[in-house]
């Protein structure tokens, strides 16, 4: 099967799109937003749903807006200036989409987002069931980190996380991120070799995308590889293409081979697994030993605590943490029973030892199967 019969193969199955939309594409450096290309993107966008397409939105671009408003000519560098000139841009970039959708007859929605709001299980749901119901009414949702709040410890970080976030919150079938480049190049965008077509997201593959930010965003293809190796864990598509000509959505989705489409891996994570796997930051690491780690990759086993050789960082009961072999590869991420001091206690021990040791037990496994996921 050629390249394009596999993509018009796979888009036909595809309903829900979550689209990514870069500050480079925006924003024009020391002039400002490009209200030229926020009206061919709502144009784009209608037809698309003409088509049947969910569409949601995530748009960069607050922190630029501000900038423009408020007449600064270089990003600022400390987070309260960031918060301020989000503040001050995010309701104007809202205003210039709303006056973009308007003449189509299309409503537009802000929604705003902190980790809090997603590593929280029932802010995660509110948050998912926020988004489907406005698709349910026909909104198109504009989604974006909350800046104006958001500080280290809780923001996402780049937009690209951030989408990829959302298509797994939203369950959709395909992640388009829009940017300045044609896609993952091999070797870099000066000279390299344009992949079309990436099967897995490995570690070579994301050790290739390390490159330099731009000067408006906080991203590069490192994030974006990221965030394609995130919703391909959630059995989500990732198609990263230019997207300086907004009608390039209807090619690709088309079926047209332009760009890099990241495949989805061939697992599916649902339900609480996936707020696990893709919402909660790991608190700690927990080293395990290859016995463990076979038994939780190839048996489908908990966690006990005779496998843990090592405990790295302070959590407490509940807390996610990452879970690495002796080969130093992260392999799982899972809730786990006992905090790190307990932990400290009970590691390489035997499950009937635990009520000994702490003179209480919360159960037999550090973390059990139905809160581990494998990556």
């Amino acid at each position: 099967m050629g390249e394009r019969e596999l993509r018009e193969k796979l888009f036909k199955e595809v309903k829900r799109v979550v689209v990514k939309i870069g500050s480079s594409l925006l924003v024009e450096p020391r002039v400002g937003l490009k209200r030229g290309y926020i009206k061919d993107l709502a144009r784009e966008v209608v037809v698309l749903r003409q088509k049947g397409f969910e569409i949601l939105i995530v748009s960069s671009g607050a922190i630029a807006a501000g900038m423009e408003l408020l007449g600064l000519r270089s990003r600022p560098s400390s987070i309260s200036e960031l918060q301020a000139v989000a503040a001050v841009g995010q309701g104007y970039l809202m205003r210039l989409y709303a006056e973009a959708f308007e003449p189509h007859g299309l409503r537009v929605g802000q929604v705003l987002l902190t980790h809090e709001d997603v590593k929280d299980r029932r802010r995660y749901l509110n948050a998912r069931s926020t988004l489907l119901t406005m698709l349910s009414l026909g909104v198109l949702p504009i989604i974006n980190e909350n800046d104006s709040v958001a500080v280290e410890e809780i923001r996402f970080g780049d937009n690209d996380t951030l989408a990829a976030l959302v298509a797994v919150l939203v369950e959709a079938g395909l992640l388009v991120i829009l940017t300045d480049v044609e896609g993952f190049f091999l070797g870099g965008p000066e000279g390299g070799k344009l992949l079309t077509l990436v099967e897995r997201v490995d570690k070579e593959i994301r050790k290739e995308a390390l490159g330099p930010k731009g000067p408006l965003g906080t991203g590069g293809m490192a994030t974006k590889v990221r965030a394609a190796f995130m919703a391909s864990k959630a059995g989500i598509h990732t198609l990263v293409t230019k997207g300086v000509d907004p009608v390039v959505l209807d090619r690709l989705l088309r079926g047209e081979v332009v760009g890099t489409l990241f495949l989805a891996g061939p697992s599916r994570l649902t339900g609480k697994k996936r707020w696990i796997g893709f919402s909660l930051k790991p608190k700690g690491t927990l080293l395990v030993d290859q016995g463990a780690k076979e038994a939780i990759l190839e048996k489908g086993k908990s966690l006990l605590p005779s496998g843990v050789m090592e405990v790295i960082g302070k959590f407490e009961r509940g807390d996610a943490v990452l879970c690495v072999g002796p080969d130093g590869q992260e392999f799982a991420k899972g809730l786990v029973n006992y905090s790190s001091e307990e932990l400290q206690m009970i590691k390489g021990r035997k499950t009937y030892e635990i009520e000994e040791i702490l003179g209480y037990k919360y159960a037999d496994e550090v973390i059990h199967r139905d809160n581990l996921v494998v990556f």
